[in-house]
């Protein structure tokens, strides 16, 4: 069988972008921490494997995918495909995009269960990539979880997660392909602008994110793509409390926030 090999466009992208905000190699090198002979040695191919850390770096501060900063040549694009592309509306961003995920093993190479505690929730968005801040985290194992699969626990926090009792322990699975999502997925969500939350999740027509509280007193809101750096679908909940009907005290509560709400939104429209 006549196999084929996928054109490698990383050197000729990094220049073309380069060229495009009429930077000099050494002002961008410095922009991305890395050295000037770096930096050239990626322009001019001879990086034949580019490190984690510098598709990272080149895909956040052109906010381009590392895919398609690997698989397409971007000179062949217009202008307005990569204002597109820079505003977040890029196949790879919503769906294929490459996504590197690190993980810990055990003593047998299968995948752990790291869980993220709430004194980690603010680390947990600049080091989600880095293999030595994952290492950091407790970790545990679940006999029953598929191996095809990368999970992950965080903790509940807040009135925005009810009917989940509040300081419960979510189980969630990794989304690679974002498109594969079911309108309405309630998943984890990392945001790079605050901690995380945990919402249902409808990817829209434009590429962005609708996210939805559990709880029905909490307004719907919309998020870019280009400030969600994961999705993780909920699994199950682990809590030491047993879920009960709502009682007077707690219907009382969410009456009040109801009001909030209700109070928040006819300010916003004075």
């Amino acid at each position: 069988m006549k196999s084929t090999i996928q054109k490698v466009f990383w050197a000729e992208n990094i220049k073309f972008l380069r060229n495009r905000k009429k930077l000099s190699q050494e002002a961008l090198a410095e922009a991305l921490q890395i050295g000037r002979p770096k930096l050239n040695a990626h322009e001019h191919g001879k990086t034949v494997n580019p490190p984690v850390e510098d598709l990272f770096r080149m895909s956040d501060y052109f906010r381009i995918s590392i895919d398609s900063l690997l698989k397409i040549d971007l000179s062949k694009l217009g202008e307005f495909k990569l204002r597109e592309l820079e505003t977040g509306n890029d196949v790879y961003m919503t769906g294929s995009k490459i996504r590197v995920l690190a993980i810990t093993v055990d003593k047998d190479n299968r995948e752990n269960v790291e869980y993220v505690p709430v004194k980690a929730k603010a680390g947990y968005r600049s080091g989600y990539h880095d293999p030595e801040f994952i290492a950091t985290l407790p970790k545990y194992s679940f006999p029953d979880l598929p191996s095809n699969g990368s999970y992950r626990m965080f903790p509940s926090t807040g009135d925005s997660m009810l009917p989940m009792p509040e300081g419960c322990d979510l189980l969630t699975r990794y989304v690679q392909d974002w498109k594969s999502l079911k309108p309405g997925t309630p998943c984890v969500v990392i945001l790079g602008d605050q901690d995380f939350v945990f919402k249902k999740v409808t990817i829209q027509s434009d590429g962005r994110l609708l996210l939805e509280s559990m709880n029905e007193l909490y307004q719907p809101y919309v998020e870019d793509i280009s400030n969600v750096f994961e999705l993780w679908q909920f699994d199950r909940f682990m809590s030491k409390t047993i879920p009960e009907k709502a009682t007077g005290l707690q219907e009382l509560k969410d009456m009040m926030l109801r009001l909030r709400e209700e109070v928040k939104n006819l300010s916003g429209n004075i």
